[in-house]
């Protein structure tokens, strides 16, 4: 089951597509972050919800928002779907699903993760929480309407 609205994110700290730590502090440091789970790289369903965050990413840091992406996929994958994707936001690897089960995206018996997109405040509030594995733009979609309804506590 994914978090609610008004939980806070639970810590983590894993590897992005070039092996460098990261951290839910390092992500949100500049402000709210845009985190989205999905299954698999390079899949026709995964490719249509990372695209639209990719032509949605400039005005999501122009309000102040960062994004990163988290599958149970490898650097190697994650590098290769950057690439062919032009992706600007960095993709982070959760080979063993831990951060994927902290988040409730695990799927029925830890199979096929689940879709979810969480909109994270700099305090580690969850503004927004969005699942849906069939309209893959829906997830870039709530996140907009959350943030034209909802300031931000973001810093200037």
């Amino acid at each position: 089951m994914p978090l609610p609205v008004g939980s806070q994110a639970p810590d983590f700290t894993i590897p992005d597509h070039n092996d460098n730590s990261i951290s839910l502090d390092s992500l949100l440091k500049n402000g709210p972050l845009v985190l989205f789970f999905y299954p698999r790289d390079h899949s026709a369903g995964c490719t249509r919800q990372v695209c639209s965050f990719r032509d949605n990413y400039e005005y999501l840091l122009q309000r102040g928002v960062s994004v990163a992406g988290v599958s149970k996929d490898s650097a190697e994958k994650h590098t290769t779907f950057i690439n062919r994707y032009d992706l600007s936001y960095p993709l982070l690897v959760d080979r063993r699903g831990v951060v994927h089960q902290q988040y409730g995206c695990l799927g029925l018996f830890g199979t096929i993760p689940r879709r979810v997109t969480y909109l994270i405040d700099s305090d580690k509030t969850i503004l927004l929480t969005h699942e849906d594995n069939f309209r893959m733009n829906s997830h870039v979609q709530a996140v907009l309407e959350k943030l034209d309804m909802e300031k931000l506590n973001m810093k200037q």
